[in-house]
């Protein structure tokens, strides 16, 4: 399953983000995105962005590089001479025509070939969940598509992710628990 198109828009009565995409295959599926998960989302993949680039470069370096990559897809967004073709629905809804809420996000990075690319979880209710393979231009697109949503909707700030991890140790220790990995 190739993703073709990306679609979103914020829904300011349930505050919630509408993500939809389609597939070479004329497939569509239809997401509910939380605040918590959409800032997750962004939070996770810029910092796995930056681990990724640092494997060759300074930490320095790589924010730097990471920053040049996401103001060039900005950039280019931003371009009336950039085509965008307008969103086509799919033919098939594999999980339904209803947007299904995400539950849970976890991402990574995997190795496919030569190239280094997001694996991105959305956990479903009922623990299924559905995994998509984000590169390049692909993950620029929703990360941008994303950020433009979150400021629309006042969100407020992406966290770093060492806030987010010293957040969920600190919850729980007061719980008694062992601290869990970030996911």
């Amino acid at each position: 399953m190739s993703i073709k198109q990306l679609n979103a828009s914020y829904l300011a009565a349930d505050d919630r983000l509408l993500l939809r995409f389609n597939t070479l295959e004329d497939a569509e599926f239809r997401f509910w995105l939380t605040r918590r998960v959409t800032l997750f989302i962004l939070a996770a993949t810029q910092h796995l962005m930056v681990k990724n680039l640092e494997q060759t470069h300074t930490p320095e370096a790589a924010k730097a590089i990471a920053d040049f990559g996401k103001e060039a897809a900005l950039t280019h967004s931003e371009n009336p001479a950039a085509q965008v073709d307008q969103y086509q629905a799919g033919n098939t809804y594999p999980l339904g025509a209803d947007p299904v809420l995400v539950m849970d996000v976890k991402c990574g990075l995997e190795k496919q070939g030569l190239d280094d690319v997001l694996s991105l979880d959305l956990v479903l209710p009922g623990g299924a969940n559905i995994n998509l393979k984000l590169a390049g231009n692909t993950l620029q697109a929703l990360r941008i598509l994303l950020e433009q949503l979150r400021e629309h909707a006042r969100w407020g700030d992406v966290p770093q992710v060492a806030q987010i991890s010293s957040e969920a140790e600190e919850s729980q220790l007061e719980s008694g628990k062992q601290a869990a990995s970030i996911h």
